[in-house]
């Protein structure tokens, strides 16, 4: 393993998988397999949605666990966070947004975001979720965004009930819609998942400007209603949080923005609140302009000076963006003029899993 991925840290939450597969019959002439799938909501089950609302739950019941999760942006983001063994990945408005080269304010919609899963999923094994916003209009508009999600490949979604345009919850000038439009959004969303492709639902209020009565009120609402879990955005400390975790009673969600609105505290502290997940969507964003700026100042440095400094090796590089496997790959399709060179024999080419084009 190449050192630009060696796990200095390692996750402290443990999470075992829940699916179990059963196989029967020769893989080439097509098997029959058995799926044991827990916690499934909609109608047609998924397996990424079954993992990741059975870890939520697990989360939710052992105060010693949390799934803290760092936010991705795009397949590469993604990748690094499986990684470094994070056992979800979020594509969160914030850090999506921030690929474009744009603030957290709306500018980007659906298709853009579909594109983002459908790039993140094929470069991850564990479950996806992504950021859904307002839903991009109506109810209806909602109900086709979850939908739209969940065929893209998202093991789960998050609605929120701020108007349009929305902006990141812990920034100045966001407002939130009527309860009752708050509310159908969430039911066209629960309605998509009850009737077609299971997906996790995260119903998000930023109602708490309005105060802690109408934050709870929603919330219990969006409980009713049927949603997997719920996120009350900008909970300011301990004791708000534990107090919102006893009155909504599902799986709670954080948030932590380093210097937002929201103490600063610990995944394990978090955990220990009753908090079931917490994500980190500024992270990797600040690591990215920061360790970008720094790159391109030394670089402007060596010029005069002598070569630009080695950032990574190339090795490093070359494995760190997907080479190495590419390569590893490549050797089942290589041919001469008469056929394959490389035969497959129970799966695998020359030392190669080359049967196995899973990640």
């Amino acid at each position: 393993m190449s050192k630009a991925i060696v796990n200095t840290h390692p996750y402290p939450f443990q999470f075992e998988d829940p699916v179990s597969v059963g196989k029967q019959g020769k893989s080439d002439l097509g098997r029959d397999v058995t799926l044991n799938l827990p916690n499934v909501r909609g109608r047609i089950p998924s397996i990424q949605a079954s993992r990741l609302r059975t870890m939520m739950l697990e989360a939710h019941r052992d105060p010693t666990k949390i799934l803290a999760h760092c936010c991705s942006m795009d397949g590469l983001s993604s990748r690094l966070v499986e990684e470094a063994g994070f056992p979800m990945v979020f594509l969160a408005g914030y850090p999506c947004a921030s690929s474009y080269g744009l603030p957290d304010t709306g500018y980007i919609a659906m298709q853009e975001m579909c594109d983002k899963i459908q790039e993140s999923v094929r470069q991850v094994s564990v479950p996806v979720m992504a950021d859904g916003d307002t839903g991009y209009g109506s109810p209806m508009n909602v109900k086709r965004t979850v939908e739209c999600y969940a065929l893209a490949g998202a093991a789960g979604i998050m609605i929120e009930d701020q108007t349009w345009p929305k902006r990141c919850g812990h920034t100045k000038g966001k407002a939130v819609v009527s309860r009752g439009e708050a509310y159908a959004r969430i039911q066209a969303a629960v309605d998509a998942r009850n009737e077609g492709l299971d997906i996790f639902v995260l119903a998000r209020t930023d109602s708490l400007i309005l105060g802690w009565d109408e934050a709870m009120t929603r919330a219990k609402e969006f409980r009713r209603i049927g949603v997997d879990a719920v996120f009350v955005e900008a909970l300011p400390d301990r004791d708000s949080m534990k107090r919102a975790v006893q009155e909504i009673g599902i799986p709670t969600f954080a948030n932590i923005i380093e210097g937002g609105l929201t103490q600063n505290l610990s995944a394990k502290e978090l955990a220990e609140l009753g908090m079931c997940a917490v994500a980190y969507p500024w992270r990797l964003v600040a690591a990215k302009l920061k360790a970008m700026r720094e790159a391109l100042e030394s670089l402007k440095e060596s010029m005069t000076v002598g070569a630009p400094p080695e950032i990574l090796s190339y090795s490093e590089v070359c494995e760190g963006v997907g080479f190495n496997k590419y390569w590893e790959r490549e050797e089942r399709y290589k041919y001469n003029e008469v056929g394959l060179v490389n035969q497959m024999t129970g799966g695998v080419v020359n030392g190669v899993n080359g049967a196995n084009g899973s990640h």
